[in-house]
């Protein structure tokens, strides 16, 4: 069974991430205080707490997209992720790489995209139809 994970990171403003969490990517709210909020990303445990978003810089190679480091990312179902891309285009949600298959045909193969949240922090979702390739070599 996997083991749900933490994550903390800050936002400048909660209202704005509690829209974007709650309402565009659809995390249901936790606890919160003034000063942070709790939400449910897709079964973790992700806490946004006031302050300066860390820096990231385009500096990850992988296959044909220079990504952007440090991202949080989340691994779902297909059908999941498609879901998902197709709600964030309704939304307007602007991509930073647009839903995209990568490593087509290998071991691995995959959909992702990468989106920024109001904030500025980089945000990957990778969608599989079989989550025995996610650690394919």
């Amino acid at each position: 069974m996997n083991r749900p994970f933490h994550v903390a990171y800050h936002v400048y403003d909660l209202s704005q991430a509690r829209i974007f969490y709650r309402d565009v990517l659809g995390c249901a709210e936790g606890r919160s205080t003034e000063t942070w909020i709790d939400f449910d990303f897709f079964g973790n445990q992700l806490s946004l707490h006031l302050g300066t978003p860390f820096p990231t810089t385009r500096t990850g190679l992988v296959g044909e997209h220079q990504v952007l480091m440090p991202h949080l990312g989340v691994v779902l179902p297909l059908e999941e992720w498609l879901t998902l891309a197709g709600r964030l285009a309704e939304r307007g949600v602007q991509f930073e790489i647009p839903p995209v298959t990568r490593f087509a045909g290998e071991p691995g193969e995959q959909r992702t995209m990468f989106f920024l949240d109001p904030s500025g922090n980089p945000i990957e979702v990778k969608g599989f139809k079989d989550f025995a390739g996610l650690f394919a070599k």
